[in-house]
């Protein structure tokens, strides 16, 4: 690689970081082409970048960015997972690692704070942004459905009272 295809890189890495909402740093040593390639497939199902980059260059990459305090995690074989959503990444890293021991978490990071291997399983617990806006618009039409039922009831029970009376004078 030379001097201008890593300044690239850098900038590439750059723009990546920058417009991400979370980032989990994972090791993948053992781990086979096609392990890999499944990891990615799986994170693009889910809006997550998979990345595998020298850790020199990812250490530029995140100065200034949020994610600076990542630094110290680049070390070893490392792959970076990157979303805009804040738990996909950390979603899509632990569901395959509970497949694959052979990747590892590391460390992640959300909107500058930095997450160690059980703050990143915590994180994939919680419910992504769209699973939260679908049940706060449940909630929402809960009492609006409730009181639609409520209206419609005496309307449907006179309607019955009045058919029960015609039925009788006949």
């Amino acid at each position: 690689m030379d001097r201008s295809q890593k300044s690239q890189a850098v900038t590439s890495l750059k723009d990546e970081f920058s417009s991400a909402a979370s980032v989990v740093v994972v090791h993948y040593r053992g781990m086979t082409v096609e392990e890999i390639t499944d990891l990615r497939a799986k994170a693009r199902e889910n809006g997550t970048k998979i990345k595998v980059t020298k850790n020199t260059l990812a250490k530029i990459a995140a100065n200034d960015t949020q994610f600076t305090q990542l630094s110290d995690s680049f070390s070893g074989p490392t792959a970076l997972a990157i979303s805009q959503d804040a738990v996909a990444a950390a979603k899509t890293v632990v569901a395959y690692a509970k497949d694959n021991e052979k990747l590892i978490i590391v460390s992640g990071a959300v909107d500058g704070k930095v997450l160690d291997e059980s703050g990143v399983q915590a994180l994939a617990k919680t419910p992504s942004l769209d699973e939260s806006r679908a049940k706060l618009v449940g909630l929402l039409q809960a009492p609006a459905s409730a009181l639609v039922g409520l209206l419609q009831a005496p309307g449907g029970q006179v309607a019955r009272v009045v058919a029960a009376r015609g039925g009788q004078a006949e």
